[in-house]
Formats: C-alpha cells, sequence, structure tokens
C-alpha cells in the first residue's frame, strides 16, 4: 500500500466529508460546555451528525449506557459516495476521565462490559462498530470501501468529534480482529490517541507465506494434545458421510442452508481442518483429554465437533453476516494456512480453508500485497505508546507484531490462549503494563492536532 502524503490525505479526506455534509460544524457556544456541566444526554443530542437511539439500562453504578448512530461517509475520499450510519456505544462516568476508544472489528456488543483499560483507568468507553458489520452497512453493494484506511478514518472522525465532550486522555484498545482495527487507526491517525493496547492482534505480513502458523500448530502444547488432534480430525473425515448427514438435517430441521460455501461436505471438511487452530484459540493441553478418541460414537464426533468448531458458522445464516471478515481477510488482511500432511487421501476441497470459499463469486475479490507489510513497517519503525498482549499458546499470534522502539511492546503470556487479558501476565509484565496504561491516561498527549 503505498501511502500518500499526509497533507494529501487529510486534504482529501476532509473535502470528502465536506461534500458529504459530514464535516466538522461549528462549535456553538453551548456545544463548547463540558459534558460535566450538561446531562450527558443533551450533550450528546447536540453533537453534529449524532443520533441517540436509547439510553440502556444495566450499567454499572457512576456509569450510563448510551446506544448511538453516527452518520459516516461511504468513501471518505470520495465526495458523492454518499453515507452510511455507524452504530456506536458510550458508557459515560465523568467527562473529565480518560475515553477508551473500544474497536471490536466485528458487531458492537449492545451490552455495558466495560474492556480493561476502561476498568483501569475508571474511564469512558465508546464502542465503534466496524463498517460492514452489525447493522453499520452501507446500501450500496459491493465491498470495495470496506478497508483498513477507511475503517481507520471513521474511528479518527469518532476521536475528533467526541473530543468535544471528554478532553482527558484518550486511549484505544481491541481484541483479536478489533486491536488489529485499532493498530491500523494508529498506523493512518497515529496522534488520535494517547496509548494503545491490542490483545492477540494478528499480523499475517505477507499472505503467500503462511509456514509460521503450520509450524506453531505443529509444536504447540503437548504431543499427547496435538496427537489426540490429529486422531480425531482423521476419524471424523473417514465417518464423513455419517456426520455430513446428521450436519444435513440440522440443517434442514433449522430451515438453513449451505449456499455460501457450496456443500455441507464442504463445510464439514472446513470444520475439521479449522480443529486445531480454533482449539488452541480456546483451550490448553489439559483440555485434550476430553478429545474424543478412535473409539468414540459418531455422536460423539459430532456434538465436539460443533462445540470445538462451532459448525452452525458455515451454514448460510451465519456465513452471510461474515462475508465481510472473509472478504477483508482475502482482500487485505490475509489468512494462515494449516497442516494437512496427517489427512493425505481424505480430503476434497484443496480452497477449503481459502477466505474465497467465504465470498460468493459475484464479489470480486484482489489482494492487496502492499497493505500489511505498511502496517507492519510502521510498528517495527515509527509506532510508540503501544502494546501487544498475546498469549504464548494462541495460534493467532503465530506470526506477531515486532516493535523497535522502546515504549512500543509486546508482552507475552505463557501458556496463555486467545483470551489473554493484562491481569495475566507474569507480575512484572503485568506492572509495566499497568504503570504504561495509567501513564498514558494522565497525559493527554493525543489531540490530534497533526491529524487535523
Amino acid at each position: 500500500m503505498r501511502a500518500p502524503t499526509r497533507r494529501r490525505l487529510l486534504t482529501s479526506a476532509a473535502s470528502a466529508a465536506s461534500a458529504a455534509g459530514l464535516a466538522a460544524a461549528p462549535v456553538r457556544a453551548a456545544e463548547r460546555k463540558p459534558v460535566g456541566t450538561v446531562d450527558p444526554l443533551d450533550a450528546l443530542r447536540a453533537l453534529p451528525g449524532l443520533r441517540v437511539i436509547e439510553e440502556r439500562p444495566g450499567a454499572e453504578p457512576g456509569y450510563r449506557f448510551f446506544v448511538l448512530g453516527l452518520r459516516q461517509p461511504v468513501d471518505h475520499g470520495a465526495p458523492g459516495a454518499g453515507t452510511f450510519e455507524q452504530r456506536l456505544t458510550l458508557l459515560h462516568t465523568a467527562a473529565q476521565r480518560p475515553t477508551v476508544l473500544f474497536s471490536t472489528g466485528y458487531e458492537v456488543p449492545l451490552v455495558p462490559r466495560r474492556t480493561e483499560p476502561a476498568v483501569l483507568l475508571g474511564g469512558n468507553q465508546i464502542g465503534v462498530e466496524h463498517r460492514f458489520f452489525g447493522t453499520s452497512r452501507p446500501a450500496a453493494p459491493g465491498f470495495e470501501t470496506l478497508t483498513i484506511r477507511q475503517a481507520a478514518a471513521d474511528h479518527h472522525r469518532v476521536v475528533r468529534l467526541f473530543r468535544r465532550l471528554y478532553p482527558g486522555a484518550w486511549i484505544s484498545t481491541g481484541g483479536s480482529k478489533g486491536g488489529t482495527a485499532s493498530v491500523y487507526h494508529r498506523r493512518f491517525h497515529p496522534h488520535d490517541v494517547d496509548g494503545t493496547v491490542a490483545y492477540s492482534a494478528p499480523n499475517n505480513v505477507d499472505d503467500r507465506e503462511d509456514s509460521a502458523y503450520v509450524r506453531f500448530l505443529e509444536h504447540v502444547g503437548t504431543v499427547a494434545a496435538r496427537d489426540a488432534l490429529r486422531t480425531v480430525q482423521r476419524e471424523m473425515l473417514l465417518r464423513r458421510g455419517h456426520l455430513v448427514a446428521r450436519y444435513e438435517a440440522w440443517a434442514a430441521a433449522t430451515g438453513d442452508t449451505f449456499r455460501v460455501i457450496g456443500s455441507a461436505d464442504k463445510a464439514l471438511e472446513t470444520a475439521v481442518l479449522r480443529v486445531p487452530f480454533m482449539f488452541w484459540q480456546r483451550h490448553t493441553a489439559e483440555d485434550a483429554a476430553a478429545v474424543p478418541g478412535p473409539d468414540a460414537s459418531t455422536d460423539a464426533l459430532y456434538a465436539w465437533l460443533e462445540r470445538t468448531a462451532a459448525l452452525p458458522a458455515y451454514a448460510d445464516s451465519t456465513a452471510r453476516e461474515f462475508i465481510p471478515y472473509w472478504y477483508q481477510l482475502g482482500t487485505q488482511l490475509g489468512y494462515l494456512d494449516v497442516p494437512t500432511a496427517h489427512l493425505d487421501g481424505l480430503l476434497r476441497y484443496p480452497d477449503a480453508v481459502e477466505p474465497r470459499s467465504f465470498v460468493p463469486r459475484d464479489i470480486p475479490m484482489r489482494f492487496d500485497t502492499e497493505a500489511m507489510p505498511d502496517i507492519d513497517s510502521w510498528v517495527r519503525r515509527r509506532a510508540s505508546r503501544l502494546l501487544f498482549v498475546n498469549g504464548t499458546q494462541d495460534p493467532s499470534v503465530a506470526e506477531p507484531f515486532r516493535t523497535g522502539r522502546g515504549d512500543a511492546r509486546v508482552l507475552w503470556v505463557p501458556g496463555g490462549n486467545h483470551h489473554v487479558t493484562i491481569a495475566d501476565l507474569s507480575p512484572g509484565d503485568r506492572a509495566e503494563a499497568v504503570t504504561a496504561l495509567r501513564r498514558w491516561g494522565a497525559g493527554g498527549r493525543g489531540r490530534g492536532s497533526r491529524d487535523e
């Protein structure tokens, strides 16, 4: 991805927003009042382009929870491309507290749950639904504007707008795909926030080179655990006919189909191939004792596969919702490969785990080979105030981000899987992370002035 100069980027984005009626309007005197001096609901209603959908109950004491819609450009660089409403959530506690920008990478949860940084800082939290997910979908067909740069621009406009209400420090965070979205936002708008904590963030620099993932899955955990997973994969494919019949019966009973991926047979093979990846994301070697052996019943095999590899995810009712995810993997983010030597003679679909298998053929896909190397280079050479928190047994980070500056760090949870937290770190690393986070939360360095 050859980045234009910052001036050119900002000029084109500003002109596009202005033409779409989305440029930041002049702040009226009433809008300049800090949110702490007026009711938060009134302050939110005064923000241009923002719609208060509802205030929901259930927030912790001292917090209020709002569901919001923000009018965003479909294309931040094209004036006439129209707009869409992006779903946001807000956990409000106090105007002068730090504000955490929570990138989900997918839909935004409509429940009042604070992220770890928001808990540690006692801050406000704004959740951002990723464009093309949930209800945040442009009306026009096609996914051409589903790019990391466009999503970063969405986040940039959120920060600029809400800084009117929350003038203190800003911290961005997210886990997995949401963690990468936080990193991409920082790459294109590095001064929007004072620091970033990215959990379990993948970094597939070269999608043509997946040996790191294969090597990881061939060595993670214990020999016994890996053998158990290989054995159950073979056994499921040997009993393919019975398992596919069960899968088709479930789809018929629920009114589901397999048009996106092609057939229940291909969906089953895909699920079986992804077993090691999904197992190690959620489990540890100790859990391998529950993996069915060769003598297990077909019912037991099916039930375990359904729990481990999320069989409903490959049927249309769910698969259609995740077309944007696979589109991103197949055009910019990249995806992994998995070991298959132990399954020789049992596989039918060479492209079973390729992103193209999950995106209808009438949607064009062309992979951008420069997007991820650009991000990786920025992290290694220029990123600051950035923490990565990873688990050593998480296949998602088999190819991790690497940092090159003192205040950008990668911290590892020994034996941790995909769902690690700062609290899981060793005492020394945990103290370092908490100290950095609180320093950023007290600093207020990110004002976006150099991005605006």
